[in-house]
């Protein structure tokens, strides 16, 4: 696992972990990496300092504690989107027309799950459509 230090174009700056640079690079390219204060998909690496370890076993017992902290991470996100994915309306393509329609009351109120560009997404936080990124690549089903 790796730590970055990302800021968004909106200047937010946060941390993410990710399996290896690769992991890293592959979801800034699809847009799957986002800032948690604006939902902002142009991310960037920071300027980040090196960690310097004062002591080598003090070292040791924080990286174990990190590596934990990032495994409970990955296990709770893991449980959301199985959740979501399992107990929520799949619809597809036509997630931001839906997503609008719940908003405005033309639809059931109804938890929903799909794909929308990044503009897309970015009209609907606009217009105060509550909206969240599913973390991970979704396991697309047929309507």
């Amino acid at each position: 696992m790796i730590r970055y230090r990302l800021i968004c174009s909106q200047e937010h700056e946060f941390e993410a972990w990710f399996r290896d640079s690769a992991g890293y690079e592959r979801q800034v390219r699809r847009h799957q990496v986002s800032c948690p204060h604006c939902g902002d998909v142009e991310v960037s690496k920071a300027i980040m300092a090196p960690g310097l370890k004062s002591a080598p076993s003090e070292g040791m017992e924080s990286e174990v504690h990190a590596h934990e902290v990032a495994r409970r991470i990955l296990a709770a996100v893991g449980k959301l989107k199985e959740t979501v994915e399992t107990e929520y309306d799949y619809v597809g393509d036509r997630f931001a027309e839906e997503a609008r329609a719940i908003h405005a009351g033309d639809a059931e109120e109804r938890g929903i799950w799909g794909e929308a560009t990044a503009e897309d997404a970015e009209d609907l936080i606009d217009d105060g459509v509550p909206i969240l990124p599913l973390p991970g690549v979704s396991r697309r089903r047929d309507n």
